[in-house]
C-alpha cells in the first residue's frame, strides 16, 4: 500500500526514505491485525518484564499513556530500557518520558508534540539531543491534533477534518496532515485533514483492572480510551487487580474494555516518580534532580539512568530509593489533600527544592 505524505513537511524534516512514516497510518495493515486478535475474555495476568517482553519488539511504535508525569507508564518505559528495546518511536501526547530512551538509543524516533514537564520547563536534554541527530523527529504534533488521530483510527475512520492547526507551522513539519478543502462547501474553506493513527503497542497504567483486562481509570483519561482503540497491541499495568465483580458494581471510570488488552500486570506505584490520581503524589524533588542532569548534558544523565533504570530491577527496588515507606505514606497524603478529598490540616506542601547537597532518598 502506498501512502501520499506532505512533501513539504518530509522536505523540512529531512525523511530520506518514507516508508520510516507508513505503519502509523496502514489502516489495512491494523485492521488485518485486529482480525486476527484474540479478543477473547480470558485471564492475561503476566509479570511486568514478561509483558514488555512478549508484546515490545524493536522498532515499534511505542505509546505510552497517561499525560506528562500524570498517570503515565513510567515504570514501562523504564523496563523497556532496562529490557534494551531498541529503535523505538516514541508517540505520545505530551512525550515527557522519552528522554529516558534516547541516551542509549532505545527511542531514536519521535512523533513529538511536547516533550517536558510543565512547570518544571521544556525538556532541554531531548531538544539537544534532535539538534545533535541523536533523535529523529518524523512528524510534530499539537496535542489537539494527535487527539483527533486516535479518535479517528478509534473510529474506524479514515481520518477527521479539524480548523486547528490552520495559520500554524505544524502543517510544515508534520508529513501526515494536509490542508484540503471542506468538502461540503462550493468554495474556499480550507482545513487541515489528520489520518487515523495506528500505535504497534500502548501501554497504559491505571487504577484497577479485573485478569481480563477490564481497566478502570479515575480522573482524565487524556487520550488513553482512543489509543487503547486504536493500538495493535495494548499493555495494562494496574494498581491492584480486583474482582470482575468489582469491575462490574463499580463501573464508574471503567473506560477500557477487554477486548483491546493482550496482557494485563499487576504494578502498585507503576506511575512513580509521577503522579497518580488519588493514590500518591509525584516526587518533586526527583523530578528537580533529572532536570538538572538533563541540562548538564550526556555524561550526567547517562550516570542517572544507571543509578534509577539500569540499577533498579522493579518498581520496589525505585520505592525503596525514593525514600521507602515514610516517601510513599507523605505522597499519598500530599495527593488526598491536594485534591481536597480530605481536611487533613498537618498536610505541608513547602519543601525546599532539590540542589546538590540534599541527602540522598529526599525525594517527596
Amino acid at each position: 500500500m502506498k501512502f501520499s505524505y506532505n512533501q513539504e513537511a518530509v522536505k523540512n524534516l529531512k525523511i530520506e526514505n518514507t516508508s520510516i512514516l507508513d505503519r502509523l497510518v496502514d489502516y489495512r495493515h491494523a485492521r488485518d491485525w485486529r482480525q486476527k486478535k484474540d479478543h477473547s475474555q480470558r485471564d492475561k495476568r503476566m509479570s511486568h518484564r514478561e509483558a514488555i517482553a512478549e508484546f515490545v519488539s524493536d522498532g515499534d511504535i511505542w505509546y505510552c499513556g497517561g499525560f506528562g508525569y500524570v498517570r503515565t507508564s513510567i515504570q514501562s518505559d523504564w523496563e523497556v530500557i532496562r529490557q534494551g528495546k531498541k529503535n523505538l518511536q516514541s508517540i505520545g501526547s505530551p512525550n515527557t518520558n522519552q528522554s529516558y530512551g534516547v541516551t542509549f538509543g532505545n527511542m531514536p524516533f519521535t512523533h513529538a508534540s511536547y516533550a517536558g514537564a510543565e512547570m518544571r520547563g521544556y525538556d532541554k536534554y531531548f531538544s539537544d539531543n534532535v539538534k545533535k541527530g541523536k533523535v529523529k523527529i518524523l512528524s510534530d504534533w499539537s496535542h489537539g491534533l494527535m487527539a483527533l488521530g486516535f479518535k479517528a483510527a478509534q473510529l474506524g475512520v479514515p481520518g477527521l477534518y479539524s480548523k486547528s492547526g490552520l495559520g500554524s507551522d505544524l502543517v510544515k513539519y508534520n508529513p501526515y496532515i494536509k490542508v484540503l478543502n471542506n468538502p461540503m462547501v462550493d468554495g474556499n474553506d480550507p482545513c487541515v485533514f489528520v489520518p487515523a493513527l495506528f500505535p504497534d503497542v500502548a501501554c497504559i497504567h491505571v487504577h484497577a483492572a479485573d485478569k481480563f483486562g477490564n481497566a478502570r481509570i479515575a480522573g482524565p483519561a487524556v487520550n488513553d480510551i482512543a489509543a487503547a482503540a486504536a493500538t495493535r497491541k495494548l499493555i495494562i499495568t494496574a494498581e491492584e487487580i480486583v474482582s470482575n465483580t468489582d469491575i462490574r458494581w463499580n463501573n464508574k471510570g471503567v473506560v477500557i474494555p477487554f477486548q483491546n488488552v493482550d496482557a494485563v500486570v499487576e504494578l502498585p506505584y507503576g506511575a512513580l516518580p509521577g503522579y497518580m490520581p488519588g493514590a500518591y503524589y509525584w516526587a518533586r524533588r526527583w523530578w528537580e534532580k533529572c532536570f538538572v542532569m538533563m541540562s548538564e548534558g550526556d555524561a550526567a544523565m547517562e550516570s542517572f539512568i544507571k543509578e534509577w533504570i539500569l540499577g533498579t530491577k522493579d518498581i520496589y527496588e525505585v520505592v525503596k530509593k525514593l525514600g521507602g515507606v515514610d516517601f510513599m505514606i507523605n505522597n499519598k497524603r500530599l495527593a488526598k489533600a491536594a485534591e481536597a478529598d480530605n481536611e487533613d490540616d498537618g498536610v505541608n506542601f513547602k519543601y525546599e527544592p532539590w540542589n546538590p547537597n540534599t541527602p540522598p532518598n529526599v525525594f517527596d
